[in-house]
């Protein structure tokens, strides 16, 4: 590991409301920044906080993790949701920690809200990396309803339930909680054949105090398609642009995170380039844990 090992707590307060913003850094800060972005909403950056930012520090990165205003432990009545208030919430992480430029590292709902920022303050971002990371929302959940339909030929209940969920205003968080509940309900974010390494990483992160902080809000999605127009989107075009502005895009996901169609798979394959692109073997939604060591090199690999 190159240069000492800092680790610091910080915790802020938000330019505009007051709100305190929990924050934490990993590693030496003279190294090169990786800004973690989680899922959600109602989501936060235990998981990967508990096991992950600091091995990550270890191949030479200086690491950042935060919850969104009003997510996980930064707590705020008063939050709306928007990717507006989640684009205040980084630029202040920037202000604080005078930062030039970072490296994105986004995962799940997080890769919408760091392909929206990096389109909108590229000079901010050095990298973008998508890590099991949305980007053609209405392909995921159409993909979901649709496989689920495929394993679920006989079974009438399910089909039932599968039915009254396209029934749905697309654009509403009823459709987006009932799709990702099928998915949860058939093992669509877990990894087929666990490791020894993974198990040992789940089960060190359910005995930390990660585990017993991690704080749902779940009120979040409901007030997120109340505030935010762009609900249901697809950011390809938006990726297309960053890369024409030269800032790099890496993707990797696993090859069995069930959430995404191999068409899916193949588009963002060809939109960041098969240099650019990486697919963990045994490996689901929560890849930086399924198969850590795998997602550490890689990251290595593109960023250093």
């Amino acid at each position: 590991m190159k240069g000492s090992l800092f680790i610091l707590f910080f915790t802020i307060s938000l330019f505009v409301s007051g709100q305190n913003l929990y924050i934490k850094t990993y590693g030496n800060n003279k190294n090169k920044t990786i800004i973690f972005i989680h899922g959600g909403p109602s989501g936060n950056a235990n998981l990967f906080e508990g096991t992950t930012a600091q091995a990550l520090t270890e191949k030479g990165f200086y690491v950042i993790v935060y919850d969104r205003r009003g997510e996980g432990r930064s707590e705020d009545p008063d939050a709306k949701f928007t990717y507006s208030e989640a684009f205040q919430d980084l630029n202040s992480i920037y202000k604080t920690y005078q930062l030039k430029k970072a490296i994105l590292v986004a995962h799940s709902f997080g890769g919408l809200v760091a392909t929206l920022y990096t389109e909108k303050y590229p000079q901010n971002v050095s990298a973008l990396v998508l890590a099991g990371a949305l980007f053609s929302q209405q392909e995921t959940y159409d993909h979901i309803l649709k496989s689920v339909k495929e394993k679920h030929k006989g079974d009438s209940k399910t089909l039932d339930k599968i039915f009254d969920i396209a029934k749905l205003n697309k654009n509403s968080a009823a459709y987006r909680k009932d799709c990702f509940d099928l998915a949860g309900a058939n093992d669509y974010f877990k990894m087929p054949h666990p490791t020894t390494a993974s198990k040992k990483l789940y089960t060190s992160y359910e005995n930390s105090i990660f585990s017993t902080t991690n704080i749902r809000n779940k009120k979040a999605p409901l007030l997120f398609y109340e505030n935010e127009k762009q609900n249901n989107i697809d950011t390809r075009p938006s990726l297309t642009k960053i890369k024409k502005k030269g800032i790099p895009i890496y993707a990797i996901y696993g090859k069995e995170d069930r959430i995404f169609s191999t068409s899916q798979m193949n588009s963002m394959k060809n939109l960041v380039g098969q240099n650019h692109f990486s697919l963990l073997k045994n490996c689901s939604h929560y890849l930086f844990v399924d198969q850590q060591n795998e997602f550490l090199t890689t990251l290595q690999k593109w960023l250093k």
